[in-house]
C-alpha cells in the first residue's frame, strides 16, 4: 500500500502543540450489528506517533459466537468466523495496541462502545482513556466535505479506498486521512475534540446470574459507563406542555430526545430526565419538546428532523443546567 504523501505545513517546521497526545491508535471494528448486544467480528489498529506517522498495524478476525449479521456489508460469513479466535483470545494483543494512546475512529463513540462491551464481557478493561472522533475533528477544521462519511473524508485528502467495510482497509484509510487533519489542526493550534473513555464498570446479568442473552430490542447508547440492557420505561405521568422555549425552564411532561455522543453515559442522562418528570422520546417528531445533542449539524435522523421541524436544540452541558430547575406540570 502506498501511503499518502503530506505537503509540508507550518506545523512541521514550527513547534508541535505541547498539549497534543503523544500517540494514537486508529481503530475500525466490524460488527454483527449496531445494538448494544451485538459483537465485534473483526478489528484493525494502526498505531501512529505524535505527528500521525504510522508505526505499525494489526488486524484480526473475531468469532462472535452468533449470527454474523449483515454479511452483504462486511463479507464475513459464519463459516469464516467459526475458525477465528474468540475475543478473550485476542484481548491482550488488542490492549497492547491501544495502551497509552488516544483511540481515533470515524464515529468514535460507536467503536469505543463496542470495544468496551467486549472487554466487559471478558471481565477486562481496555487501556483507553480518551477518544477522538474524526467527524468532530473535520468539523473543528471546517473541512468542505459533502457529508460526514469516511469516503468523503478520504476523497478530500486523496486517499483511495480499496475495500470499504473491511476493518483493515478502513483503518488504513482513516489513518491516512487523520494525519493531514492532525497537521492542519497543529498548524492552526486547534484544540483537539478529545472525549473521555470511561470503561464499563459492570456487566449486566440476567436470571440465573448468567450473561444477558441476545436481545433484539436493545438499542445503541453512547458514552461509555455502566452497560445495562434496554428496559421499557413507565409512561410519563404528565401531559406534554409543548415545546421548550429558550430562556425558560423545562416543564414536567416535556418530550426530550437525545442524539449523538455524550460525555455522560446516555442512559444516565435519560434516568435524570425521567426522575425530573420529563418524557424520554426514542425518536423525534413534531411533538418533541427538545433535542439534546452536542452536534446539532450532524446527519443523524434526529438532528435532521429537528432542523426540519424547527425543534429547539441544546447541548449536553446546557441540558444539565436545565435539569436543575424543572418547573412542575400544570395543575389539573
Amino acid at each position: 500500500m502506498t501511503m499518502l504523501e503530506d505537503r509540508p505545513t507550518a506545523a512541521s517546521a514550527a513547534s508541535w502543540p505541547a498539549a497534543y497526545p503523544k500517540g494514537y491508535a486508529v481503530v475500525d471494528v466490524e460488527t454483527t450489528g449496531l445494538s448494544r448486544d451485538d459483537r465485534i467480528i473483526s478489528a484493525a489498529v494502526y498505531r501512529l506517533d505524535t505527528r500521525g506517522e504510522v508505526e505499525d498495524h494489526w488486524y484480526t478476525l473475531v468469532n462472535p459466537q452468533r449470527d454474523p449479521g449483515p454479511v452483504w456489508i462486511h463479507g464475513l460469513t459464519a463459516e469464516v468466523l467459526a475458525r477465528a479466535p474468540l475475543f478473550p483470545e485476542v484481548a491482550e494483543e488488542f490492549a497492547a495496541r491501544l495502551d497509552g494512546r488516544v483511540l481515533v475512529a470515524h464515529n468514535a463513540v460507536f467503536d469505543w462502545s463496542m470495544i468496551a462491551r467486549e472487554y466487559a464481557r471478558a471481565k477486562r478493561t481496555a487501556p483507553v482513556r480518551q477518544r477522538l472522533c474524526t467527524i468532530a475533528l473535520s468539523k473543528e477544521l471546517g473541512l468542505p466535505l459533502r457529508n460526514h462519511k469516511l469516503e468523503s473524508l478520504a476523497a478530500h485528502f486523496g486517499v483511495v479506498q480499496e475495500h470499504a467495510h473491511h476493518a483493515l482497509d478502513d483503518a488504513r484509510v482513516l489513518a491516512e486521512a487523520f494525519r493531514p487533519s492532525l497537521r492542519q489542526a497543529a498548524a492552526r493550534n486547534v484544540r483537539l475534540p478529545l472525549l473521555e473513555c470511561r470503561p464499563l464498570t459492570e456487566w449486566a446479568e440476567g436470571p440465573g446470574r448468567g450473561a444477558v442473552p441476545h436481545q433484539p430490542q436493545s438499542s445503541y447508547r453512547g458514552g461509555g459507563g455502566t452497560w445495562r440492557p434496554s428496559r421499557k420505561r413507565p409512561p410519563c405521568p404528565y401531559p406534554n406542555p409543548g415545546r421548550y422555549e429558550p430562556g425558560a425552564p423545562l416543564k414536567q411532561g416535556m418530550r426530550v430526545a437525545f442524539s449523538g455522543d455524550t460525555s455522560v453515559e446516555r442512559e444516565l442522562l435519560e434516568d435524570r430526565a425521567v426522575e425530573a418528570g420529563l418524557h424520554v422520546a426514542t425518536s423525534l417528531s413534531r411533538l418533541t419538546s427538545l433535542l439534546v445533542t452536542n452536534d446539532p449539524d450532524s446527519y443523524t435522523s434526529k438532528a435532521v428532523k429537528a432542523r426540519q421541524f424547527g425543534t429547539p436544540v441544546v447541548d449536553e452541558a446546557a441540558f444539565g443546567q436545565l435539569l436543575q430547575h424543572v418547573a412542575p406540570a400544570d395543575a389539573g
